[in-house]
């Protein structure tokens, strides 16, 4: 497998593409050249992610609920229609959910589930044929540093980012060794300042002044502007690397973990 991805003329499918890591993603894909179809189920937000790539590259624009099966099955008939086929499927879109695991209702853990896992598991599903026509494509999904390290309030969050990370090491690892020219590349975003925290649900049980506690706390470790984290997954994408992290939060997370993989959160509980 090639080791550099020119992804000039290639067509690229983006999830969450209608604000945060995906348009930057999106707008870092379409100045190297590459066409894409851009999908979220916030429409004015894709109509800004659209304005600001402008007329460098063909741009569609696509409705998605990735918790919709359905929705998801006739996804690929419908890009393939207006780009031809695909090369490179970004699942990015993604929710969060504060609480401990007895306040998460199953509901809400249900809900968060269906768009964090199963949207990608079934994005992934639909589009890995079109993926494999091509003579070289890439897979890119995106866990979490909460994919890498699991604190707690956020058992919901981190059980779908870690999901995230085991299908595609293992889906990676299927495709390895049926010589397949799909790549995948798993992405673990640090703190990157995004509207995630603003818009992340809190669990009902959880009290009003503790809700706002969390909120603040989170969003003081938001630190990177996307725009630099959608370089750095692009770059990564270019390079056809297994795995990226971005930020130093997640490089230094990944290394404890590694150097304390059962007691970690004794070190990195006391930073937080």
């Amino acid at each position: 497998m090639s080791k550099r991805f020119d992804l000039d003329g290639k067509v690229a499918v983006v999830t969450g593409a209608a604000s945060g890591i995906g348009r930057a993603v999106s707008r870092s894909l379409a100045a190297r050249g590459c066409h894409l179809a851009i999908c979220d189920i916030d429409e004015a937000g894709l109509e800004e992610t659209a304005r600001l790539i402008g007329n460098r590259v063909r741009v569609t624009r696509h409705r998605l609920d990735v918790s919709d099966g359905e929705a998801i099955a006739a996804m690929p008939r419908e890009i393939e229609a207006a780009h031809g086929g695909v090369d490179v499927l970004v699942n990015n879109a993604g929710v969060a959910l504060g609480g401990t695991f007895d306040i998460v209702s199953e509901a809400e853990f249900d809900w968060l589930m269906g768009i964090n896992f199963q949207g990608v598991v079934r994005m992934t599903r639909a589009f890995l044929p079109l993926l494999k026509a091509r003579p070289a494509a890439q897979l890119v999904n995106l866990s979490s540093l909460f994919g890498l390290v699991a604190p707690p309030g956020q058992a919901a969050y981190a059980a779908s980012k870690f999901a995230v990370r085991g299908f595609s090491m293992a889906l990676s690892n299927e495709l390895l060794a049926a010589k397949s020219a799909v790549g995948v590349t798993i992405v673990h975003p640090g703190g990157v300042r995004t509207s995630i925290a603003a818009n992340a649900r809190v669990a009902d049980g959880v009290p009003g002044r503790v809700r706002e506690k969390q909120r603040e706390r989170f969003d003081r470790a938001l630190k990177m502007p996307p725009e630099q984290a959608g370089e750095i997954i692009v770059k990564g994408i270019e390079r056809r690397r297994p795995r990226v992290l971005v930020g130093n939060d997640a490089r230094i997370a990944s290394l404890i973990e590694r150097l304390m993989p059962v007691s970690y959160w004794r070190l990195l509980g006391r930073a937080v």
